[in-house]
């Protein structure tokens, strides 16, 4: 009989693969929005951006954050949690911003398919680079390990 702890390799390239469509997705969607604030209300293409961000929510970015969480806490579960040091508190605040910014992007989500967006083109513009900045953040915490 196999023990969970034997797949830990093919649950960390799980994680990561999850992780990198959670990011692609977060870091597209502010495009959209973008591009969707230059069309008219009730226009075909304000119904296909609203379609299509829809669809980017629903299909790739909440099955791809809910992946990375459950397979991120697996690996940590089996690596241990007590070995994790400070650099995993650095990870998992960047995770918890960029969830934040995920549930922020749903919010627009709904008040585009509402027509009430109130934000510019140049505010989605701007918040494009959030996500990147706490990936960042992410990426050297696991990588470099600070304060360690």
């Amino acid at each position: 009989m196999h023990s969970y702890t034997e797949y830990y390799l093919w649950y960390k390239a799980i994680h990561v693969i999850a992780v990198i469509a959670w990011m692609a997705a977060l870091l597209y969607m502010p495009r959209l929005f973008v591009y969707h604030t230059r069309t008219r209300q009730g226009s075909e293409m304000d119904e296909t951006f609203k379609i299509m961000e829809k669809k980017l929510l629903k299909i790739i970015m909440n099955p791809a954050m809910i992946t990375t969480y459950v397979f991120g806490l697996l690996t940590a579960h089996i690596y241990g949690f007590s070995a994790l040091g400070k650099w995993f508190h650095l990870k998992m605040f960047a995770v918890l911003a960029l969830t934040m910014f995920h549930a922020f992007e749903a919010k627009m989500v709904k008040s585009f398919s509402t027509n009430t967006n109130k934000y510019s083109e140049n505010f989605y513009r701007i918040i494009n680079e959030v996500p990147a900045i706490f990936i960042i953040i992410a990426v050297v915490a696991v990588i470099v390990k600070p304060f360690e």
